[in-house]
């Protein structure tokens, strides 16, 4: 029988720290007997723990660590798909595959993600407008429910429990493994066009034009400038790099390993200020310059943040929140340019600012990507009281542009904005109570939104 472990845990934003029972199943007779025992009121899965907020904590209640269901199963070389369960890596398919030509299809900004949590939270990358997110690549996946049973769910099985689970944040059940179409490249390098703009509208027009011209696009935003410059940035536009175009100065499919670097301890509060934040972010825009077809690394361009391990400690012990929005195209340069100035008025924002713009929706019911622009910046945790209610002001201004809040991201929405936000929710509920009518998955996202009411 597996046993749990009381831990204190907390999401990569390191707030808030709550207390879970933690399990480490090694096997899905493992994950059997764990809902069957019952020795929790509820359960939540856990991957590698890189969401922000606490949809992966459940306080006081069972949480499934899926570290060690980390197993590939199967590949089909001649169609590309890869079978493999839920608790493995994106790097860890990146390390075994790109060397034979073979990259995940859409990847967030971090390679420390599982499969199973990509999933959840229906992750997207810098090619959402052209290649969707995470489960357009998904032919299917298994799913362990409430009743002990093993599904198998996917656009014409179990269909109206696949596009629950996509996005719904681990309540439908504990996703065992998934069959992903993989992307072959000729190499491991991008070519990659740098751009530089004066002001937001600038940044949106650039987007567009490019929109159809780059598989990836990303813009870092100056946060904190102000006036006529707000929301200058610089544009990092790529494509995969051709063999041919590296001229025989690197091994394509095998790019040199870089070393790690690490942050030893959480920094003091007064290490990131704002300040410090304004001068970097001047520093960083005006070291920049208009550039062409550069040649850049997979790791550096997807993963920049990856080689400083635990970068999260750079806010200190009482951690930081990242705010992530998205606007609809008719409302985003106003409720972008709103948002910007109060961050900006605030001057509470950090030197992580992106921002990106996404194509067509999946059918995730709580799935967060949508047509628009998404803005995403790290806020953080200090000033108390007067910090969180300038995060309510800032929810504000996104509902009041139609905008919604990235549950992956989230630590301190309230339930009736969330339900605002997310008008498909009474759906989800629907499909959870046949699912899991005694509510055995749940977690304190779950709880904070009223996604599963008393029963959670």
């Amino acid at each position: 029988m597996v046993k749990s472990k009381e831990n204190v845990l907390s999401g990569w934003g390191n707030f808030p720290k709550q207390t879970g029972h933690v399990y480490r199943p090694e096997k899905y007779k493992d994950l059997q007997d764990i809902l069957r025992l019952r020795s929790q009121s509820n359960f939540i899965s856990r991957g590698a723990g890189r969401s922000y907020g606490d949809n992966a904590l459940n306080d006081q209640n069972g949480v499934i660590l899926h570290t060690r269901l980390n197993r590939f199963l199967s590949f089909d070389e001649q169609t590309q798909v890869l079978e493999c369960e839920a608790g493995v890596t994106f790097g860890e398919i990146i390390e075994y595959f790109l060397p034979h030509g073979y990259l995940p299809p859409v990847t967030p900004g971090t390679k420390y993600v599982t499969v199973g949590g990509a999933i959840s939270n229906e992750v997207h990358g810098k090619n959402h407008h052209q290649d969707g997110s995470f489960s357009n690549h998904i032919l299917d996946f298994q799913l362990l429910v409430a009743s002990g049973e093993f599904l198998t769910c996917s656009r014409s099985e179990n269909q109206e429990l696949f596009w629950a689970t996509v996005g719904g944040i681990g309540l439908t059940g504990i996703i065992l493994s998934a069959r992903i179409k993989l992307m072959r490249v000729e190499s491991a390098y991008l070519e990659v066009d740098y751009k530089k703009t004066s002001n937001l509208d600038e940044t949106i027009v650039l987007l567009n034009e490019m929109n159809g011209k780059y598989q990836y696009s990303v813009a870092w935003i100056d946060c904190l400038s102000t006036d006529r410059t707000i929301g200058r940035s610089i544009l990092m536009l790529g494509n995969h790099a051709l063999q041919k175009q590296l001229d025989g100065k690197v091994e394509p499919l095998s790019p040199r390993r870089k070393r790690n670097m690490i942050v030893p301890f959480y920094f003091p509060s007064f290490g990131l200020n704002s300040s410090s934040i304004k001068t970097f972010n001047s520093f960083y825009y005006h070291r920049f310059k208009d550039a062409s077809r550069q040649v850049v690394d997979y790791d550096s361009f997807f993963y920049p943040l990856d080689t400083l391990l635990h970068w999260n400690r750079l806010y200190g012990k009482a951690g930081f929140i990242q705010y992530q929005a998205v606007f609809p195209p008719e409302t985003a340069r106003m409720g972008l340019t709103e948002l910007l100035q109060k961050v900006s008025q605030g001057r509470c924002a950090s030197f992580l600012a992106v921002l990106k713009i996404l194509g067509e929706r999946s059918g995730g019911l709580l799935a967060f990507p949508r047509k628009g622009y998404t803005l995403a910046l790290d806020i953080p945790l200090r000033g108390g009281t007067e910090l969180l209610a300038f995060i309510r002001k800032l929810d504000e201004v996104v509902l009041a542009h139609r905008g919604v809040l990235y549950l992956a991201k989230d630590a301190l929405m309230s339930a009736d904005m969330f339900a605002q936000m997310y008008p498909e929710l009474p759906k989800f509920k629907e499909v959870k109570a046949k699912i899991d009518p005694g509510c055995l998955f749940s977690s304190s996202m779950a709880r904070r939104l009223n996604i599963v009411g008393n029963l959670g």
